[in-house]
C-alpha cells in the first residue's frame, strides 16, 4: 500500500440508503428494524424517514415478506409463542402477527412432535426424563396442550 494511504474500513462512507440495502440484501427487515439499525448513521431523523419511505415505496421493505421469512426459518424448530415473540420484536403490526400465529397453531402438534423426535426419539423412561422433554418443548415456544399430546403420545406408542 502506498505511503500515506489508509484503507477505508468496510461500510465506511456508505450512504444511508446503501446501508439499508446492504441490510436488506442479507435478509428481510421490517421498517422498525431498519430504523433502529440506521438511526445512528442518519444525519437527521427526516433523512431516515425519507430513505425508509423511498424503500417502502419501491417495495424493498415488506411486512408480509418479513412475516413469511421468519415463519419459513423458524416454524420447523419453534412453537407459535416463540415465533410470535420474534415477530413482535420486529415491530410488525399486531394484526399481521396474530394472523401468522393463528396459521401456525394449526400445525403446532405436528411441529412439536417432529422437534421432539429429532431431539429425543424415544419415550421418557421416568418422570424426570418426561419433565425434561416437556421443559425442552416449552422453551422452544410450544403450547402446553401440544406438549402434553406429544409427550403422552410418545409414551402410548
Amino acid at each position: 500500500m502506498p505511503s500515506g494511504k489508509v484503507a477505508a474500513a468496510p461500510g465506511l462512507g456508505l450512504s444511508l440508503k446503501g446501508r439499508a440495502l446492504r441490510y436488506l440484501a442479507a435478509r428481510e427487515h421490517s421498517r422498525t428494524e431498519l430504523e433502529r439499525k440506521l438511526a445512528a448513521h442518519a444525519e437527521s431523523p427526516e433523512q431516515l424517514v425519507q430513505v425508509l419511505d423511498d424503500l417502502q415505496a419501491k417495495d424493498f421493505i415488506s411486512e408480509a415478506r418479513v412475516v413469511e421469512s421468519v415463519i419459513n426459518r423458524r416454524a420447523g424448530r419453534f412453537g407459535a409463542a416463540r415465533i410470535r415473540h420474534e415477530l413482535q420484536g420486529k415491530g410488525l403490526a399486531p394484526e399481521a402477527v396474530a394472523e401468522a400465529v393463528s396459521g401456525l397453531k394449526a400445525s403446532e402438534v405436528e411441529r412439536a412432535r417432529e422437534v421432539w423426535r429429532r431431539k429425543f426419539g424415544e419415550p421418557a423412561a421416568d418422570a424426570a426424563a418426561r419433565g425434561k422433554q416437556m421443559r425442552f418443548l416449552a422453551a422452544r415456544g410450544f403450547g402446553a396442550e401440544a406438549i402434553r399430546r406429544v409427550v403422552s403420545q410418545a409414551e402410548d406408542d
